[in-house]
């Protein structure tokens, strides 16, 4: 393993690539593939609104599993990973709200402030967020062999260090442990705030939920913090399902065991809200069946490329039944991502039971093995 100066060590270089630091990093070369731990060369220059950031936990996504396994087209190489917390060791001239020692949690959303949507408060969907740096950083970040390489989302996240836009962290308190801390990034945001800020789920509404991993779970304990009297929890693990009972379903149905739209509505006469964590023609269907007359379905799960879904016409305009895609819990992340560090502080949120397991840089492959068997609500990768 490559042996690093402390942090007090580390300065950014003054002008671009003319220093690097070797570190290590899970790359995904091809897709279909697999990943390969090298050793890759980082700029340590900063642009005026970059910051260095040792990666000290890494939650495993399904949308890397997309990507990884071909479902979601990518540029190659690639650092995949992008639910990162870790620790500030440096900043550049224009950061001034962050400092060295600084717990940080990451999150995709990033955002420039200027755009018609960040000026409307949809920082979710900024306008100019694949192009936040580039004027300002003329070397790449990541080389191999002379050869850039990317990160996935801007992040990169299953690396041992990483430089990123000032805009893609917020700092938490250093009280929440560092693995728990990465899942705020994307699952527990995304799934919180679908319900929160997405849906505007109220007190006494009903929710289904189909689809129990990682964000399907905070979709659950989203419903449960906002209110929502009847949360039934639909998926084919039996683990799964007795997971979303922690986390607040009322009810919970085997979607192997039969009709679950029938059975939803059998349960509930139809609910206020059903999220599709899953994203594939059959459950967006089944989402919109398990609505009462006038609600909407959500679609939170990443189809594939060229996954196409088909519904009847006709409920949609006689029961006048919606269909919503929701991006990352509609968040505003600098402002949700604290607010959930201090739930799971006062222990209103569950973030200890989506650690399926801690895997070492080296074995981030078998991590994403274990999501393809649907064994595992979140995996989390220490790269140092």
């Amino acid at each position: 393993m490559t042996t690093y100066p402390t942090t007090d060590a580390f300065a950014p270089a003054a002008t671009p690539g003319a220093t690097r630091t070797r570190v290590r990093a899970a790359v995904l070369s091809a897709a279909p593939g697999h990943l390969e731990v090298q050793e890759l060369d980082l700029d340590d220059w900063l642009a005026p609104d970059e910051v260095r950031v040792r990666v000290e936990a890494c939650g495993l996504c399904h949308s890397d599993l997309h990507m990884i396994d071909g479902d979601l087209p990518t540029a190659m190489p690639t650092v995949p990973g992008h639910e990162i917390a870790g620790t500030v060791e440096a900043v550049g001239t224009a950061v001034s709200d962050l400092a060295v020692g600084d717990r940080v949690v990451a999150c995709l959303s990033m955002f420039c402030g200027h755009c018609a949507e960040c000026r409307a408060g949809r920082t979710f969907l900024c306008d100019r967020r694949n192009d936040l740096g580039r004027a300002e950083r003329p070397a790449p970040r990541l080389v191999r062999d002379g050869q850039p390489v990317h990160q996935v989302a801007g992040l990169g996240g299953l690396i041992e260090r990483t430089v990123l836009h000032r805009n893609s962290l917020v700092r938490v308190p250093a009280d929440v442990p560092v693995d728990r801390a990465a899942l705020l990034g994307c699952a527990v945001l995304t799934g919180v705030g679908s319900a929160l800020n997405g849906a505007g789920v109220r007190p006494g509404d009903s929710v289904a939920v189909i689809g129990c991993g990682g964000v399907g779970l905070n979709v659950v304990q989203g419903a449960r913090l906002a209110g929502a009297t009847r949360i039934v929890a639909i998926d084919l693990g039996a683990e799964k399902l007795e997971l979303a009972r922690r986390f607040g379903a009322t009810d919970v149905l085997d979607a192997g065991a039969g009709d679950p739209v029938a059975a939803v509505q059998a349960l509930t006469g139809g609910v206020d809200h059903a999220f599709d964590v899953v994203g594939r023609q059959a459950t967006v269907a089944q989402a919109v069946g398990m609505i009462r007359a006038g609600r909407t379905a959500y679609v939170l799960g990443i189809p594939p490329v060229g996954e196409q879904v088909v519904l009847s016409g006709l409920p949609l305009v006689t029961a006048a039944k919606g269909v919503r895609g929701l991006l990352m819990g509609a968040n505003h992340f600098p402002r949700d991502i604290p607010m959930l560090a201090d739930l799971y502080r006062q222990g209103r949120l569950e973030l200890d039971a989506l650690v399926s397991g801690l895997l070492p840089l080296e074995e981030a492959d078998s991590g994403f093995a274990q999501m393809r068997n649907g064994r595992a609500a979140r995996v989390v990768v220490t790269p140092t």
